[in-house]
C-alpha cells in the first residue's frame, strides 16, 4: 500500500517520461535518461542567441535543481571527511577572497566540495573536465544555489572549451587567483589565452595523472610561473581514490552499461598502477580470468605475485572478453588490436585521458557505429563482427556509473587542504614548481575519516616517540615511505 501511495503522488504529471518518473520515485539520478543528452542546440548556443554571451551560469535545465539537491544531500551523508572539514573551518574562513577556477567532473560528490569551498570563504566558477561525466541535475542544483557553473552532459568539443573559458576569463568583477584542475585543461587554456591573468594565480591544485604530467612538462620548459600542488600522488588520493574507488566503480560501470556476467570471462587490464590494481582485484573477485600488461618491471612483478599473468596485449587480444586501459598513456589499444578482437569484446578506459584507446581510428567509412545505450556504442565490421565501446574511450566509471561517495570524500578533503595551503602560504614558501601535499595533511585527511569506522588510533608514549625520533602527533612516516 505504501508503494501505491508513492506512485499516486508522482502521477501528477502524466507527461513525465517513465524513466524520469522512476527517478522521482527512487530519488536517484537516472544515468540512462534521454534528458542526459538532448539532441539539437547546445545550451551555450541558446544563451548566445538570446543575447547572453557571458551568462551567470549555463546548464542543461535549471528546473531539475530539486533532483540534484537530493543527490547532493545523499552524497553529504557518505562524505564525513569533507563535511567535518567544512564544520571545523567555516568560522575561520581560510579561503576568504579566494577566487577559484574549478575544472573537474561535476557530480554530487564534487558539488559537496564546491559548497565546502564556498563555506570556507571562496568564490568559484566551475566547468566540467569531461564532456560525458556531468550529472545534469547536480549542475542545475548548483546553478539554482547561485554558483557560476558551466556544464552539461554531452557537451560538444567547442562547448567544452567555451565552458572552461567562461571560468578563466578575467573581468572587472572576476579576477581568478586559484585553479583546481583535473586533467590540466583549465591551466592550459588560461596559460595560453589569458597569460597575464595566469601570472596572478597564487596556486594550482591538480588531481590527475594526466594533469600532473602536463604540469611537470610546463615546469621543465620554464613556463610554469606559479606554484602547483600535485595531489594525485598524495597518499590519500593514490591509495584510496585510485585503488578503492576504481575497485568498486569499474564493476558498476560495466554492469550498468553492458549487463555483463563476469564469472569465467577473460579480461585484460592494461597498466598495474593503483587504478589497474583496483580493477584487477574487482574482476578476480567476481570470477574473471585476468591478464595484465605492464611496461614497468616493478609493477609487473607485483601483478605476477598477486596471481595475475603478465602478458603482451598481442598475446591475448584474440581471446579476451573485456579490455580495460588504465595507463595514462596514448595509443595503448590500437585499430590493429581491435581488428583482432573477438566478436562482442567490451573495450573501456579507466584512465583520465581519452587517448588510451585509438577511437579516432575507428571513425572510418568501413565501420558502422550503432548507439545502443547512452555511452554504449557497437562498432560493427563489414563481416558482422562487433565490439562494444564504452563512453567513446573516455573515463568509463564516471561516464557510465556513479562513484562511491566515501572515497571521493578523501580526495575532496585533500583538494580543499591543498587549496588552503597554497592560498595562505607565505610569499616565498613555494616557488614556481610542482610540490607534493605535505605528509601532515595526508595524515590529517585520513584522520577525518576514521570516526566512520569507530577506529581508535594508538598513541605513542614519550619514550616510544623518542625511540623512533617522531613527534607524538606526526607525521609518522618519511616522504619516501611506500604505503
Amino acid at each position: 500500500m505504501a508503494t501505491t501511495g508513492i506512485l499516486k503522488e508522482t502521477k501528477t504529471d502524466e507527461n513525465v517520461p517513465l524513466q524520469k518518473r522512476h527517478s522521482i520515485i527512487s530519488g536517484k539520478s537516472d544515468f540512462w535518461s534521454s534528458s542526459d543528452e538532448e539532441e539539437g542546440v547546445q545550451p551555450h548556443e541558446k544563451a548566445i542567441a538570446g543575447g547572453q554571451p557571458s551568462p551567470p551560469y549555463c546548464v542543461r535545465n535549471v528546473e531539475q535543481h530539486a533532483f540534484g539537491r537530493r543527490e547532493i544531500e545523499i552524497a553529504e551523508q557518505e562524505m564525513p571527511g569533507i563535511m567535518a572539514l567544512r564544520a571545523r573551518a567555516k568560522e575561520d574562513k581560510p579561503l576568504k577572497d579566494a577566487k577559484i577556477v574549478g575544472c573537474t567532473h561535476i557530480n554530487a560528490q564534487t558539488a559537496v566540495l564546491i559548497e565546502t569551498l564556498a563555506a570556507l570563504g571562496a568564490t568559484v566558477r566551475w566547468a566540467a573536465c569531461n564532456i560525458y561525466s556531468t550529472q545534469n541535475e547536480v549542475a542545475a542544483a548548483l546553478a539554482h544555489a547561485g554558483f557560476a557553473v558551466f556544464a552539461w552532459r554531452g557537451e560538444s568539443e567547442e562547448a567544452f572549451w567555451w565552458c572552461i573559458d567562461q571560468c578563466c576569463t578575467p573581468t572587472s568583477s572576476w579576477q581568478p587567483n586559484m585553479i583546481l584542475d583535473d586533467g590540466g585543461d583549465a591551466t592550459h587554456l588560461m596559460l595560453k589565452k589569458h597569460a597575464a591573468a595566469f601570472k596572478q594565480i597564487k596556486g594550482i591544485v591538480e588531481e590527475s595523472v594526466t594533469g600532473v604530467h602536463r604540469l611537470y612538462q610546463l615546469s621543465k620548459a620554464g613556463k610554469l610561473c606559479v606554484p602547483a600542488m600535485n595531489v594525485n600522488d598524495s597518499v590519500t588520493k593514490t591509495k584510496f581514490d585510485n585503488l578503492y574507488s576504481c575497485r568498486e566503480s569499474i564493476i558498476d560501470a560495466l554492469k550498468r552499461s553492458t549487463d555483463l556476467m563476469f564469472g569465467g570471462k577473460q579480461s585484460v587490464v592494461c597498466g598495474y598502477g593503483e587504478v589497474g590494481k583496483g580493477c584487477c582485484q574487482a574482476l578476480k573477485a567476481l570470477g574473471c580470468v585476468v591478464y595484465v600488461t605492464e611496461i614497468d618491471p616493478i609493477c609487473a612483478l607485483q601483478a605476477a605475485m598477486d596471481g595475475f599473468r603478465v602478458v603482451k596485449l598481442t598475446e591475448v587480444i584474440r581471446q579476451v572478453d573485456i579490455v580495460i586501459t588504465a595507463t595514462g598513456n596514448k595509443g595503448v589499444v590500437t585499430r590493429e588490436h581491435m581488428e583482432r578482437m573477438k566478436n562482442g569484446c567490451v573495450v573501456c578506459n579507466m584512465g583520465h585521458s581519452n587517448t588510451e584507446v585509438d577511437v579516432h581510428a575507428l571513425r572510418t567509412p568501413d565501420l558502422l557505429w550503432e548507439r545502443v545505450r547512452s555511452q554504449v556504442d557497437h562498432i560493427i565490421w563489414p563481416n558482422g563482427k562487433r565490439i562494444v565501446l564504452l563512453a567513446e574511450g573516455r573515463l568509463a566509471n564516471l561516464c557510465c556509473s556513479s562513484l562511491p561517495s566515501f572515497v571521493v570524500s578523501v580526495t575532496a578533503a585533500t583538494q580543499a587542504l591543498a587549496l588552503i595551503e597554497l592560498y595562505n602560504a607565505p610569499q616565498h614558501r613555494y616557488k614556481a614548481d610542482v610540490y607534493l601535499l605535505p605528509k601532515k595533511m595526508d595524515e590529517y585527511v585520513a584522520s577525518l575519516h576514521l570516526p566512520t569506522f569507530d577506529a581508535h588510533l594508538t598513541e605513542l608514549t614519550d619514550e616510544q616517540a623518542k625511540y623512533l625520533g617522531l613527534n607524538k602527533v606526526g607525521p609518522f612516516k618519511p616522504n619516501y615511505y611506500r604505503y
